[in-house]
């Protein structure tokens, strides 16, 4: 059985949706439908780009709060965890889906000279100027053009090319944006503990891991924590577990045994337990809801 991974669940829009794709490595989609807000968080099995025309959208991805205005680019790249609360009824955009395997393809030279995964991570959204949206949108028009001529044996290579290129021009744009203010001693190690707890919280979830990971001692990562983010460590560390869980339950076809498995706890019943102690209901019951 295949995983659902709503609300972007383009697998069954190629089917009563008409769409312009390649099989289901790269899909266009125009004005797709998003349900005015979603009270759970979501699991991407894609990386998604939207160019947004018009209107508003706020959530948050992997815990970072946004809130969009268009004209913009918005990107969610793949394993990322999507909760968004709000979204204006003029919203429109231009949808780009992307399979793992697609992007993995397209990435293997791109990352020795852009780190665009982690500039998107920190900025998921960039505002377009009117003349850049022009720009985007024509861009999308020759990719959908591209996607169309079905009798050419190279349309696959001429897509990936075509993506690549695109990359190029947003990882300009996400590097441009101002760096402001100069960073704290504190913002630093706050940024870097996160790195460390987005990357490892299904194996280590006890802060001495992450106070020598920044050569501190528990005591003092802590306190830095706390009084940078008004949150604790151990806060941060249940935050990023429970919204995985979260977004498991709710979007995958996982069983729960499957999901204790994935998150690294000792036993179904020690996930049980975890869980309905920081949401107040068992997995099972937070599935039903």
């Amino acid at each position: 059985m295949k995983n659902i991974i709503p609300p972007f669940d383009w697998r069954a829009l190629l089917v009563t949706k008409e769409v312009d794709s390649v099989g289901d490595d790269f899909v266009l989609l125009e004005n797709l439908f998003l349900s005015p807000a979603l009270d759970h968080p979501i699991k991407l099995d894609v990386s998604v780009s939207i160019i947004c025309k018009s209107g508003t959208m706020e959530g948050s991805i992997n815990l970072k709060q946004f809130s969009t205005k268009a004209p913009c680019l918005l990107v969610i790249v793949a394993d990322q965890i999507l909760q968004y609360e709000k979204i204006s009824e003029d919203f429109s955009g231009l949808f780009t889906i992307m399979s793992k395997r697609f992007t993995d393809d397209l990435f293997i030279n791109i990352h020795e000279r852009f780190p665009i995964k982690h500039s998107i991570s920190e900025n998921p959204w960039i505002p377009l100027s009117e003349e850049e949206l022009t720009s985007m949108t024509e861009y999308y028009n020759i990719l959908q053009k591209t996607v169309r001529m079905k009798e050419n044996p190279h349309r696959i290579e001429i897509v990936k090319n075509l993506a690549r290129a695109f990359f190029y021009g947003t990882g300009y744009q996400y590097h441009k944006i101002p760096v402001g203010k100069i960073k704290s001693k504190n913002d630093i190690f706050l940024e870097k503990f996160l790195d460390f707890v987005q990357t490892n919280y299904k194996e280590h979830r006890g802060l001495e891991f992450y106070a020598d990971k920044l050569c501190l001692t528990p005591k003092y990562l802590s306190k830095v924590i706390r009084d940078t983010s008004g949150s604790s460590a151990n806060e941060w560390i249940d935050n990023y577990v429970i919204l995985d869980a979260r977004a498991l339950l709710k979007s995958t076809n996982m069983t729960i045994q499957q999901i204790s498995d994935e998150l690294n706890f000792p036993s179904q019943s020690f996930f049980g337990k975890y869980f309905k102690r920081h949401v107040g209901v068992s997995p099972k019951e937070y599935r039903k809801k």
